[in-house]
């Protein structure tokens, strides 16, 4: 109703004033006029000069259309003040305000209704791309689709109220999505809270090569970034990652109705890693523990080896340097072994020399 109110306020003081010019008195034409045109309604394609191709069935349809070719138009004042090529107006009010904008197509009550010089737009339902003026190659599909964009180009819409909120942006595409405000090259399928499972074949099971991809809370889809070019206060992680030696791995199963087939598992358990480390767990929208950052949980160990790895390094060296200082004490001990050997047949060689150079003790008997 709201904006049935909007509508009617906006286009009937123009179809009012549309009434009361000259050459749009009740006049009820019907048939087939020169150039391949063919009309019915009062009004309709009544100021039509050089237009060929043209077809226009409904009350006022086509009536401003002077040159324009290969317009059809379907419906109470649908492409009233038109005078561009190629457009396709179906239901009441469809491309009401269009002047040259080309290559339209317009299928619903109100759809394109402000359009006046955008061209290739496709909106095909009750409100679709209402505001729009001057954006192009947009595709609304659904009721209200797109309805308040107004410069907006190349931008697709699917479902009720798809892309309801983009007003200027760019490039984007909304699946059952009312989209951002003016945001630009978005693709949005699904709404929050409407839409809690996803199912997309041709993945599973298939082989591909590149990055890992990413989900954040919001269900952004992406790839972590590990250039410096996207980090700031880069440090050491030092002591940082000594948590992940309170980290319980666990064994477990998932619920049938989440694995059916009860597959064993091996990790962490959300809760449990939340009173380690806040910093390690991802949450929901209720701020409870959901999951677990893995990857971050892997740098973490990383770390931790090479610390250990380093202290390994050191001791080995210790050892090294142990031994190093044991062969240099081998080796003196082995010298000073030979020196002390030496030294031992020196003083037998002497004690034997002193023992010839003694003099032959000899006995007298003194007899009286």
């Amino acid at each position: 109703m709201k904006n049935q109110s909007k509508l009617l306020m906006a286009i009937l003081p123009v179809l009012a004033c549309f009434a009361l010019l000259p050459g749009a008195q009740a006049i009820c034409t019907e048939g087939c006029g020169s150039n391949f045109n063919t009309f019915e309604g009062e009004n309709a394609l009544i100021n039509n000069t050089t237009g060929a191709g043209n077809t226009a069935f409904g009350w006022g349809s086509l009536s401003a259309n002077t040159d324009g070719p290969f317009n059809t138009a379907v419906g109470g004042g649908a492409l009233i003040f038109n005078d561009g090529d190629s457009n396709t107006a179906v239901g009441a009010a469809a491309l009401l305000l269009n002047t040259v904008g080309s290559q339209n197509v317009a299928v619903g009550t109100d759809a394109l209704v402000y359009n006046d010089n955008g061209a290739d737009n496709a909106a095909i339902g009750w409100f679709a791309l209402f505001e729009n003026t001057t954006g192009g190659v947009n595709t609304a599909i659904g009721a209200e689709a797109l309805s308040n964009n107004t410069t907006g180009f190349n931008n697709i819409a699917l479902g009720f109220a798809a892309g309801d909120l983009l007003t200027t942006g760019d490039d984007n595409i909304d699946i059952g999505n009312e989209g951002v405000r003016d945001e630009t090259g978005t693709v949005r399928i699904g709404t929050d809270g409407t839409q809690t499972r996803t199912f997309i074949a041709g993945i599973s099971g298939v082989v591909v090569s590149g990055a890992g991809v990413v989900v954040n809370a919001s269900g952004q889809l992406g790839v972590a970034a590990s250039s410096a070019r996207f980090k700031d206060e880069i440090k050491p992680m030092e002591k940082a990652s000594e948590v992940v030696l309170a980290l319980q791995p666990v064994t477990f199963r998932y619920k049938k109705e989440i694995d059916p087939e009860r597959t064993p598992q091996f990790g962490l358990v959300a809760e449990q890693v939340a009173k380690v480390s806040p910093d390690l767990v991802i949450r929901d929208a209720d701020g409870k523990p959901h999951s677990v950052r893995y990857e971050a949980v892997n740098a973490m160990l990383l770390n931790e080896f090479l610390k250990e790895h380093k202290k390994v390094e050191q001791e080995q060296a210790t050892v090294a340097e142990l031994k190093s200082t044991v062969a240099q004490q081998q080796k003196g001990m082995e010298v000073l072994t030979a020196q002390l050997k030496q030294q031992a047949a020196q003083i037998q060689k002497v004690s034997a020399q002193v023992e010839m150079s003694k003099p032959e003790v000899r006995v007298v008997t003194n007899e009286q």
